[in-house]
């Protein structure tokens, strides 16, 4: 492929323009890049008839210029370099034909001359002036280097990071509590945490030789409470004790699991604030209060246990109207009977029974029985149940989803977002032209100091109050898609006298369903099949 190209030459009469025609698909003769270059010469011509030859002509032709022999113009080019500086191109107009051409030396000092050092082509160079030289075609003659970003230090933790793992199910479909899998246990020597250190990246280079940083890469740190070790390279932690491990807030905490065979009058009540693990049962009246996770393997009467983590309890619970459960993550429970239950994370039973349960999650009853009857139970997202109220009509009241008046506070606090960062990106602009005078060497007097400081404080405390309003934001957002998505499921029956309640919209059962969900569709509670 050859790009059309015009030389000045002899003619019978003086001199002209030879105009060659295109090859093999090649670009035709720009004719600016023309009259460019014969204004740049001062040599007068007529454009109406190198336009009409051009046109006219599908063969290399000659069109007359001028009188007299034809002048002596050596080869020359045009330059382009993108604006970011990362390549340049440029095309070679050849010599008139008395002119010279120009060396590959002569062309490579003229870039060093125009500050062009870095990334020249120079295999495309040497195939243009070795050979008969290709013109009036765009040729890459340098390219700049993009730096190679470099990755960031990771930590890798060697214990399972999932707060809200649930229990194993048996074949049967009733649950093992005995095989449960949410606390972490740990040994004495333990690896808890490794970190994959930083990798530098490589700086880049644009053709006139100038770095382009490659960006900073961030370092990481191991964080990490009592009980813990840290390598000499500071690059791995490991256990002291035996224990339990959780990740709280980035940092890792290792805690020694409190054992009791039971909670009673041999024991009174039990504050600690790692795990408790108690391997018998609870007795009426008693409390367990404990920062970490609570474990009971037997059956808890009407007692208080409150847990920074998950409960677990193995023989279900008789709240006898007073018990009351409290989990900063999950309640896993045989049975739930006469009892309150206020869950951070979901609430799993086989049965829940004339209870009331609240739980920022799901609430799950399955297994053999699978029966939610009589009481309130309230979930942040979902409720399933094999079997809803009962037959003689006992009142059980469920409750899905986030209450509406959760949108206006949204709307409301998005235009307080919005007012605030305006705010704050105009004071940022100011803040940022007053750096830039102040790095050219203007001198402000103290006044306008005075105020700039002032600018700067309030870049400060708006920026700081911007991101808890974005984090709060997300919390609403999360909390305004949990109602889109609320539903009640009945995987065999629900019966009359069954109240659900989705958002602002209430539906008292009639009559029995079988197999069914119940969700919130254009403001009503909607029945539809599995």
């Amino acid at each position: 492929m050859q790009n059309g190209y015009f030389q000045l030459v002899s003619d019978p009469d003086g001199y002209g323009i030879a105009l060659y025609q295109p090859k093999d698909g090649g670009e035709y003769i720009q004719l600016g890049e023309l009259w460019d270059y014969l204004d740049g010469l001062g040599i007068s011509y007529n454009k109406d008839q190198i336009e009409t030859q051009l046109l006219d002509e599908t063969e290399d032709s000659v069109c007359h210029i001028g009188e007299g022999s034809c002048p002596a113009y050596p080869e020359s080019y045009q330059l382009t370099v993108d604006r970011d500086g990362m390549s340049a191109v440029v095309r070679f107009i050849p010599p008139s034909i008395t002119g010279k051409r120009m060396t590959l030396d002569d062309f490579l000092k003229d870039m060093r001359f125009k500050g062009i050092t870095f990334g020249l082509q120079m295999e495309v160079l040497r195939s243009h002036f070795n050979t008969a030289g290709k013109y009036c075609e765009d040729l890459l003659v340098a390219v700049g280097q993009d730096p190679v970003q470099g990755q960031d230090a990771q930590i890798v933790y060697c214990f399972n990071t999932d707060m809200h793992r649930r229990p194993k199910q048996r074949e049967d479909g009733s649950v093992d509590y005995f095989q449960m899998t949410t606390i972490n246990q740990c040994r004495k020597g333990d690896v808890l945490a490794q970190i994959i250190p930083e990798q530098r990246g490589t700086d880049g280079h644009d053709v006139y030789g100038k770095v382009i940083k490659a960006r900073e890469v961030r370092r990481a740190t191991l964080k990490f409470g009592r009980n813990i070790e840290l390598s000499e390279d500071g690059l791995e932690i490991t256990s002291l004790v035996d224990g339990h491990v959780a990740l709280v807030d980035d940092k890792v905490f290792v805690n020694d699991v409190y054992v009791s065979k039971g909670v009673d009058v041999s024991t009174g009540n039990i504050d600690y604030e790692g795990s408790v693990q108690v391997d018998g049962n609870v007795a009426e009246n008693y409390e367990i209060k404990a920062g970490g996770n609570v474990i009971i393997n037997g059956l808890v009467e009407g007692a208080k246990v409150v847990a920074g983590g998950n409960i677990i309890i193995s023989k279900g619970m008789n709240g006898m109207q007073k018990g009351f459960l409290k989990a900063g993550g999950d309640v896993v429970v045989k049975f739930l009977e006469n009892a309150r239950v206020a869950a951070g994370g979901y609430v799993e039973a086989e049965a829940i029974m004339h209870s009331r349960v609240s739980a920022g999650g799901d609430v799950k009853v399955t297994g053999r029985r699978g029966v939610i009857v009589g009481g309130y139970v309230q979930a942040g997202v979902k409720i399933t149940a094999k079997t809803i109220g009962a037959g003689m009509g006992s009142s059980t009241i469920l409750e899905v989803g986030v209450n509406p008046l959760l949108k206006t506070q949204y709307s409301r606090m998005q235009k307080s977002l919005e007012d605030l960062t305006k705010t704050v990106a105009n004071a940022q602009v100011i803040l940022d032209n007053f750096k830039e005078k102040i790095s050219k060497g203007f001198q402000y007097n103290d006044g306008q100091l005075k105020y700039m400081k002032s600018v700067a404080k309030l870049v400060e405390e708006k920026g700081a109050e911007l991101v808890q309003m974005n984090h709060r934001m997300e919390r609403f957002r999360a909390m305004m898609e949990i109602q889109k998505q609320a539903e009640v499921i009945v995987n065999s029956e629900i019966h009359p006298g069954t109240t659900i309640i989705i958002g602002d919209a209430t539906r008292t059962i009639q009559s029995s369903f079988h197999f069914c969900k119940f969700i919130r569709e254009k403001g009503d509670i909607t029945m539809k099949p599995l």
